[in-house]
């Protein structure tokens, strides 16, 4: 069953441990740093009571993002719901409900995997994606771990001891995104361990309240954002990163999916469809980020008067050839798609495509935003202060008349440049600069990955098929 804005927006408000600039935060729902935020979740949710949107977001009762796709076709229905959810933040919030959803369900299409020589986590996986999309929860994760202590110390979470009933974990995670947000955290490793590492194989989910967990924010750009008018993407899309500290915390076994075991706690990412669900997730909302960001493009070009010289248009086009790509991507990985545990897991995504669509994220988001700021040139630099200038009874005449162009009052100018100024100069922005540059990890990573989940092996076949087809004294 769909939950609505209002009731997750209350399941936040139970005394989890969030702190922010020296401050414990009372309620995430209602402090100036998270509460315009927590509000653009709360509406993701209420989509789904949406007559125009439920029909595409929800499947017998439950959101299609959780559920274990069977064909193709369920795998586009399943994009088509990503699709709509992305564009209602314009591609500005990354780690919302459908994407641990359908990271999960990758866990429930092949559980097995799960089960190990000494521990058995396969009916937990089961257990948290049927928990996570029949209550319709939202789920974050952390996987990064943290630098080297001094003099050694091991700061990364880790398992210190057995208890009845579970396990106790100390230790931190970084990067935790949209954690703030979230109804669970899902904590885990997504990098290579030693086959000896067993303290740290461990991967499990808990609620945000449970004791001894916080979460330790970094700088809020919605607190610092003047206005909505002035800063309307970081006043509204500020989904947050957090450090996650565990400070002995307990973790039920119902809730341990994987336990001191260096094979099933990589597994449960690469030898699931989970980390390619997360790509299908994150590739479709790119590619709606990268559509908003031509549109402004555009809207941009014919503010300035320039959208009709000959270098302005083929810049647009080059955009529209970015957006294309990442369109492309998406439906490639979707045609190419392949079965899961012979069929009994469902489908998930092509590999080498979803491996492929993180190079070019990577690489294309940065062109994007450099070429997007030269087509909008100096204006963005000199903009009045905020709005309320436009409202001042002595400097506002002065502000509409040297602020407007042809055709575009200086109101409607104003109000463009503030959002680009925010999509592409602040420093909102430029979080999302390195937020896509690594999004799916550092490229030493994603790009050696390709070598093995690409057709090296064909790409070989065939030039050595033209070499093999001549010699010295082959005649034309």
């Amino acid at each position: 069953m769909t939950r609505s804005g209002h009731e997750y927006l209350e399941g936040l408000r139970d005394g989890r441990e969030v702190w922010l600039d020296g401050e414990r935060v009372a309620d995430v729902t209602a402090h100036p740093a998270f509460r315009a935020s927590a509000a653009s979740f709360a509406g993701l949710f209420d989509l789904a009571d949406d007559p125009a949107h439920r029909p595409v977001l929800v499947r017998d009762g439950v959101r299609r993002a959780g559920l274990v796709p069977r064909s193709y076709e369920d795998l586009v229905a399943r994009r088509r719901a990503f699709r709509t959810t992305a564009r209602a933040s314009y591609g500005f919030l990354g780690r919302t409900p459908d994407y641990m959803a359908a990271g999960t369900a990758g866990f429930a299409a092949a559980p097995a995997v799960l089960t190990g020589e000494t521990f058995d986590g396969a009916g937990q996986a089961v257990a948290l994606n049927r928990r996570i999309t029949e209550d319709d929860l939202h789920t974050a994760f952390t996987l990064t771990n943290p630098p080297a202590g001094h003099g050694g110390d091991d700061l990364t979470l880790r398992v210190v001891r057995e208890r009845d009933g579970g396990i106790v974990v100390r230790g931190a995670k970084t990067i935790g995104t949209g954690a703030v947000f979230a109804d669970e955290l899902l904590v885990g490793t997504i990098e290579p361990l030693a086959p000896d590492d067993t303290a740290h194989a461990v991967t499990f989910s808990v609620p945000l309240a449970t004791p001894g967990l916080r979460l330790i924010s970094r700088t809020s750009y919605e607190e610092r954002a003047r206005s909505v008018f002035d800063q309307p993407l970081s006043s509204r899309y500020d989904e947050n990163d957090a450090m996650l500290v565990c400070e002995d915390v307990f973790v039920p076994w119902e809730r341990v999916l994987t336990y001191r075991d260096p094979v099933t706690t990589g597994a449960i990412w690469w030898q699931t469809p989970a980390y390619l669900n997360l790509v299908h997730q994150s590739a479709t909302r790119f590619w709606t980020k990268l559509e908003f960001l031509t549109g402004l493009a555009i809207l941009l070009t014919r503010s300035n008067g320039t959208d009709t010289l000959p270098a302005v248009t083929q810049a647009v086009g080059r955009l529209l050839g970015m957006v294309a790509q990442a369109k492309a991507f998406v439906l490639a990985a979707e045609a190419s798609h392949e079965q899961v545990d012979g069929g009994r897991g469902g489908v998930r995504p092509g590999q080498e495509i979803s491996f492929a669509q993180r190079i070019m994220a990577g690489e294309l988001h940065p062109r994007a935003v450099q070429d997007i700021k030269l087509l909008a040139g100096g204006a963005l630099v000199q903009l009045p202060a905020s709005g309320r200038d436009l409202l001042h009874p002595e400097l506002g005449p002065l502000v509409r008349r040297y602020f407007a162009t042809p055709g575009h009052l200086a109101e409607e100018r104003v109000k463009l440049l503030k959002l680009a100024w925010d999509a592409l100069g602040s420093e909102f922005a430029g979080r999302h600069e390195q937020y896509e540059r690594f999004y799916h990890g550092a490229p030493h990573v994603y790009l050696t990955m390709q070598t093995w989940a690409g057709s090296a092996g064909e790409c070989e076949s065939l030039a050595q098929a033209c070499l093999d087809g001549y010699g010295l004294g082959t005649t034309r």
